[in-house]
C-alpha cells in the first residue's frame, strides 16, 4: 500500500523517487496532487523538486509530454535522475529555470501534432505545489527557503505565470495548507482564474480539511466541490485515499 523507503529513496509501483539532493521530500500533498490533477496533451510541473508528480503525471497520461520546471540546481539535478531511471524518459523534460521568465521556446518536447513552442500559451495541465510559508520566519536552509517559501515564488507569480503558460481550455491544479486558500484564491481571481474544481482533504473524519486540492481555469465554469479523508483510523487509509493512489503505492 505504501511505497517502500530505504536509504532515502522511495519506491513507487513504476518508478523509484531518490531525495538526498531536495529539500522538499516526497510527501502527501505532492501524492495527492499527482494523483488527483487532470493532464492533457502538455503537462507542466511547476517546482519539480524531486519530479515525483512530473512522474505521476507521466503515468497517468502515456500521452502526455511532461515538463518539470524548478530553480534549484540540486533539484533539479535529483529529478532528472529520477525521470532518466524511470519508464517515462522520452515523455519528461527537466528544466533549471525561473519559472517566471520561462518562454516557450527554451522547451524542445515535441508532441505528435506540434511543437511545444508553436504556442505560447501551450500546457494543457499545469500543476504545483507551491510555497506556503507565506510571511513566516524563513529557514535557514537555503534550499528549504527556495522550496518552502513565497519568498522566491509569491502567488501573484504563480498565477501570472500560469495564465500566462496555460492553454484557453487547459487547467490549472494546486495543493494549498487550509490557511493559504483564501489568500490563494484571491490571486488567482485577480488573474482572471474561475475555479472548477476544489476537494477538501481532512487528515481523519473528525478533523477540518488541513490541504485542499484546487483547480482553476480561464473561463466561467461550474464548480465541482468534494471532500476527502486520508486516515480514517492511525495507519489505517481510507478508501478514498486508497483508490486514489492505488496505482502508485506498492
Amino acid at each position: 500500500m505504501y511505497p517502500f523507503m530505504a536509504n532515502n529513496y522511495f519506491q513507487f509501483q513504476q518508478f523509484t523517487v531518490r531525495q538526498d539532493r531536495c529539500a522538499m521530500k516526497v510527501g502527501t500533498d505532492g501524492t495527492l496532487l499527482g494523483a488527483w490533477a487532470r493532464g492533457g496533451r502538455m503537462v507542466l510541473d511547476i517546482g519539480t523538486g524531486t519530479g515525483l508528480i512530473a512522474l505521476m503525471m507521466a503515468q497517468r497520461f502515456p500521452e502526455a509530454q511532461v515538463v518539470g520546471v524548478d530553480v534549484d540546481v540540486d533539484a533539479v539535478a535529483q529529478a532528472r535522475e529520477n525521470v532518466a531511471i524511470s519508464p517515462f524518459a522520452s515523455r519528461i523534460q527537466i528544466i533549471n529555470a525561473d519559472i517566471r521568465t520561462l518562454h516557450p521556446s527554451e522547451i524542445s518536447l515535441h508532441t505528435t501534432h506540434s511543437t511545444v513552442h508553436e504556442s505560447s500559451s501551450p500546457f494543457t495541465s499545469i500543476v504545483s505545489n507551491p510555497p506556503y510559508f507565506v510571511e513566516s520566519l524563513e529557514s535557514p536552509d537555503s534550499q528549504r527557503t527556495l522550496a518552502r517559501h513565497t519568498a522566491s515564488l509569491t502567488y501573484h507569480d504563480l498565477m501570472a505565470t500560469a495564465w500566462r503558460l496555460l492553454a484557453d481550455d487547459g487547467e490549472l491544479s494546486v495543493v494549498i495548507p487550509f490557511d493559504c486558500k483564501s489568500r490563494l484564491e484571491g490571486v488567482a481571481a485577480l488573474a482572471g482564474f474561475f475555479k472548477s474544481r476544489e476537494c477538501a482533504v481532512h487528515t481523519t473524519p473528525r478533523k477540518q480539511p488541513r490541504r485542499y486540492l484546487i483547480a482553476f481555469r480561464k473561463h466561467p465554469c461550474e464548480l465541482e466541490l468534494t471532500e476527502g479523508i486520508i486516515e480514517m483510523a492511525p495507519n489505517e487509509r481510507s478508501d478514498w485515499y486508497q483508490q486514489l493512489t492505488k496505482d502508485f503505492y506498492l
